[in-house]
């Protein structure tokens, strides 16, 4: 038996394996929403210009709202044989109302209609996902307002570099993910354009008014060239170039507590709630939920490469290797938002070891440019030769066994006579941290005036697209 909403021209049914490859109800019935949502607003077209008459427009209306609530009660049986969403729902629509059902599609091909939907699913997946960001930023400015002067190391090359406070440190994290929301809120922007209307390529004879439709869905506009209109998946690879981004910076804050939660480095603990122990080593905990998170970063990123690749070689209009678009987009941004729930969850729930803290900055000779820097200011050498005569001391500290703290004044004035006991200050690290006042820079009294502001900027309502 042939598919009857296109099997016209064909006598014979596709083979089995055909109907395998060629089904997509499996993954795209996630669509129904969005579907039923453009066929309410094409057939209230339909009606309002005239191509339909009202009654066969309530008429198909009504049914579609019947569709809704079986799908909503669990009852609506998905048929793999009817292959995607479109078909499902117009085949059931034909069941509830009849042959009129058929006149919904007038006007329209599956070519703009899956488009609409899929860029409609998008969109609300943007505002989920934004919604998730700005979840994640409260919590990273929360933590770093109650830590904005707890000192910590700060690396370079995992290196110790300079003394930094752990506030300051979270919010370059708060910073990452609003870049996150500005790209996510771009792509939001470009993918208004409504594709309805555009039918298989080349447009419709009928006398349709894709303002109203565009308008109805919650678009900007209507897509502006219907070749371009039914083949451009440009709005899923950017959403999932600013998921991967995204996912990329999860993972370096991922990567963080998992060394961080190491008795190698012993600066935080997790709580039951977000590690996992050992079936062998019973001394174990596992920050296992930061690991999944970093390894989600290759499904994320691999969904986009998966996606360039299906587009990369198609020639205008439509071709079926787009049915390969919704897949990785569905998994990918699945896997983001659940990775985004959960280290908002872990970051609520870190505990710093402030005293661990505050002993690691003081290792590794961290001071040592703030050493440079009292000779510059108060001894007015070139910072070049500032920097020659620290690293001189550092040396002599190497050779000691000690830390620069731990040198005698006598250690320093053999190096450079003029040095004298003030310069113990600036190899404190709490004064450290305290003097770098400049705009950014990870001062306590700056950490607090940062946290602040973003803790306000964040209780604004985030960003979200118009809906239908």
């Amino acid at each position: 038996m042939t598919n009857t909403m296109w099997g016209g021209r064909f006598a014979a049914s596709p083979a089995e394996i055909m109907e395998e490859i060629n089904a997509s109800i499996g993954f795209d019935k996630r669509l129904w929403r969005h579907d039923i949502r453009a066929s309410k607003a094409h057939v209230a077209m339909l009606g309002a210009t005239g191509i339909l008459s009202k009654k066969e427009a309530e008429t198909i209306a009504r049914g579609l709202g019947k569709i809704e609530a079986e799908i909503e009660a669990g009852t609506f049986n998905f048929s793999r044989a009817l292959e995607d969403i479109h078909l499902n729902v117009e085949n059931r629509l034909r069941e509830l109302i009849g042959p009129v059902a058929g006149k919904l599609h007038t006007a329209r091909s599956r070519n703009d209609q899956v488009a609409t939907d899929f860029k409609l699913y998008v969109r609300d997946e943007i505002g989920a996902i934004d919604a998730a960001l700005a979840a994640l930023q409260l919590a990273l400015a929360n933590k770093a307002l109650a830590h904005a002067g707890t000192v910590m190391p700060g690396f370079t090359h995992l290196q110790t570099a300079q003394p930094i406070t752990f506030g300051h440190h979270l919010l370059a994290y708060v910073e990452m993910f609003a870049r996150d929301r500005g790209r996510f809120a771009d792509a939001g922007a470009r993918l208004s354009e409504c594709p309805l209307g555009a039918a298989a390529l080349a447009g419709t004879s009928f006398p349709i008014d894709r303002d109203m439709t565009a308008n109805a869905l919650g678009f900007d506009r209507p897509a502006a060239n219907s070749l371009d209109a039914v083949s451009d998946r440009d709005f899923a690879l950017e959403t999932l170039a600013a998921a991967s981004i995204a996912a990329m910076h999860l993972s370096r804050l991922a990567e963080e507590i998992v060394m961080w939660t190491s008795p190698q480095f012993g600066l935080v603990r997790l709580s039951d709630k977000f590690t996992t122990g050992s079936s062998i080593m019973p001394q174990k905990r596992n920050p296992d939920a930061a690991e999944l998170v970093r390894a989600k970063t290759g499904r994320i990123a691999g969904a986009l490469q998966a996606l360039l690749m299906v587009m990369k070689g198609l020639p205008l209009a439509y071709a079926k290797d787009m049915q390969e678009d919704k897949e990785p987009l569905f998994d990918a941004l699945d896997a983001l938002k659940l990775a985004l729930a959960a280290m908002a969850g872990m970051v609520e729930d870190l505990a710093p070891d402030v005293e661990a803290m505050r002993k690691a900055a003081g290792l590794g000779h961290s001071t040592a440019t703030d050493l440079a820097d009292w000779l510059v200011l108060n001894l007015k050498m070139p910072f070049r030769e500032a920097h020659h005569l620290t690293g001189r001391i550092v040396a002599l500290a190497d050779a000691k066994g000690v830390e620069l703290k731990a040198l005698t004044l006598a250690d320093l004035q053999s190096v450079e006579p003029r040095i004298t006991r003030e310069a113990f200050k600036a190899l404190d690290v709490a004064g450290s941290v305290k003097s770098r006042t400049s705009y950014g820079g990870t001062a306590p009294s700056n950490v607090k005036t940062a946290a602040k502001r973003w803790i306000k900027r964040l209780a604004k309502k985030p960003l979200s697209r118009k809906k239908g």
